[in-house]
């Protein structure tokens, strides 16, 4: 068993209910992405990418497309999925502490802030504040309110599979997670969560301009997108 999420993304695990499941999530997530770039041409870095499996969505509306993933496993596969891709490149975390400052359009941290303490977060952002250019934005999306139970997540789950004709595979994945590693390792480290006031603040603290952005990327509307934009 993972001992930490790190461990736990980098492996083997089952977050997805079946496939259909998994192609929908990174088509909704992918499209809510690429509706956030501006100009053509646009640098953007997708931190914490995952799979990245519909990147080209994205890649379409950029100028660059960087992805990037602590996960070196997970980043291993993404980079051999987009080798010699024209506007895709992979980035390890240091190679993105690495980037010049001022050199990026947009940040987009979707699905990741409840698996970093707080303190690290309050490190990346000021990472992200001196890598955008003045009029840039951070999105992070789907932070968690710590109102927001795991009930809430469930419904969520079990009405985008009925929307997406997998609504019986999504009960059984419910009854799977309930006794899978996620459910042990989010009981033992839990989550980390956010009122809207609190990360409103640490965004703002790092230098940028925050609003909460609606809807949610995502199909979970339970939880908050927040935006922040470096003054120009």
């Amino acid at each position: 068993m993972a001992s930490n999420w790190l461990e736990f993304f980098d492996g083997e695990h089952a977050l997805y209910v079946n496939a259909r499941h998994k192609t929908l999530h990174d088509r909704l997530i992918a499209g809510d992405v690429a509706a956030l770039v501006g100009a053509p041409g646009s640098v953007v870095l997708d931190f914490g990418c995952g799979e990245a499996t519909e990147a080209e969505t994205v890649a379409r509306r950029c100028g660059t497309l960087y992805l990037s993933d602590a996960a070196t496993a997970v980043l291993g596969r993404v980079a051999q999925r987009y080798a010699g891709h024209p506007v895709i490149r992979t980035l390890t975390p240091a190679e993105v502490e690495a980037l010049p400052p001022d050199s990026l359009d947009l940040v987009v941290v979707n699905s990741l802030l409840q698996y970093l303490p707080r303190a690290e977060l309050v490190r990346w952002l000021a990472v992200w504040h001196d890598r955008l250019r003045p009029g840039g934005r951070l999105v992070l999306g789907d932070v968690i309110p710590p109102d927001v139970s795991p009930l809430a997540d469930a419904a969520a789950l079990l009405r985008f599979g009925f929307e997406g004709g997998f609504l019986t595979a999504a009960l059984g994945g419910l009854v799977r997670t309930a006794l899978s590693d996620y459910r042990t390792l989010r009981a033992r480290l839990g989550l980390t969560t956010y009122e809207e006031g609190d990360i409103l603040g640490l965004v703002e603290a790092a230098g940028l301009r925050a609003e909460r952005r609606r809807p949610n990327i995502g199909h979970n509307q339970a939880r908050m997108t927040i935006v922040g934009t470096k003054e120009a």
